[in-house]
């Protein structure tokens, strides 16, 4: 067994410093080695700062219903007279608030929140502008109308021809108005799913298979045609004509002749 060798205590096996005064001993020296091949240079650190976390993988619905009971429950003693508790439950429930909104799902949800109020709110006010300009619009319409209307009696054609085109004007007007309108609420509504889309879990879809190319399918085999089942009758087989066998001829006997005539 080795020894240290400053105050010549015997060292455990594979010790590295002596227990006894603290000195190194000769395998534990620091060492200088030479870099690996693959590393030709210093290696870059890169620095992570850890971020708080108070409840860990607490739903944070969870922390807002306990902190809505802790403050309706405070209010509730504030009724009965119980103030010290009630001050008690009020700040834990304004402390699950606070802590609540450090979290980065409440802060998300609730900067989607805000950002869907905003854009509800110009969208609503852009709209009911839009929607006061084409009253008037409708109204300063039914106007020129009936200018056009009393031009055409009175049969003056410069008065006919300067109403119908302010009419056509208007007319006009108001369908970009009306578009404006539209394209203000599809905006509104794109931007709002979009937010929506930000703060949403997100879902595994698969996709479906497609189908093999053309070509790459089984080789066609012959049509197989099935059996008919049950058989057709095929009735009685006709049956082979019946020849009979020639017997001997019958040659008769000659009998005796009649006399002849004028004998």
């Amino acid at each position: 067994m080795a020894s240290c060798a400053n105050c010549g205590r015997r060292l455990p096996k594979e010790s590295r410093f002596c227990p006894e005064c603290g000195q190194p001993t000769a395998e534990g020296a620091t060492k200088v080695l030479e870099l690996p091949p693959d590393e030709t240079g210093p290696v870059p650190v890169t620095y992570t700062r850890a971020e708080t976390s108070y409840y860990g993988v607490t739903p944070t619905r969870l922390v807002l219903g306990l902190a809505g009971a802790g403050v309706a429950l405070a209010i509730a003693l504030f009724a009965t007279g119980h103030w010290p508790v009630g001050l008690v439950l009020l700040g834990l429930a304004l402390l699950l608030v606070l802590v609540g909104a450090e979290t980065g799902a409440m802060r998300a949800r609730a900067g989607v929140a805000a950002d869907s109020v905003a854009t509800r709110g110009r969208a609503t006010r852009r709209v009911l502008s839009l929607r006061r300009e084409l009253r008037r619009l409708a109204a300063q319409r039914a106007r020129l109308l009936f200018e056009l209307g009393d031009a055409v009696y009175r049969d003056d054609e410069q008065a006919t021809d300067a109403a119908h085109g302010r009419v056509s004007e208007l007319d006009e007007l108001v369908q970009r108005r009306e578009g404006e309108m539209q394209e203000v609420i599809a905006h509104a509504q794109d931007r709002l799913h979009r937010r929506r889309l930000e703060v949403q879990a997100t879902e595994m879809v698969e996709i479906p298979a497609e189908p093999p190319a053309p070509g790459e399918q089984d080789p066609v085999g012959p049509a197989v045609i099935p059996e008919p089942y049950p058989p057709p009758d095929e009735g009685n087989p006709p049956q082979p004509a019946i020849i009979p066998e020639p017997g001997p001829a019958v040659i008769p006997e000659p009998g005796p002749q009649a006399p002849e005539e004028g004998s």
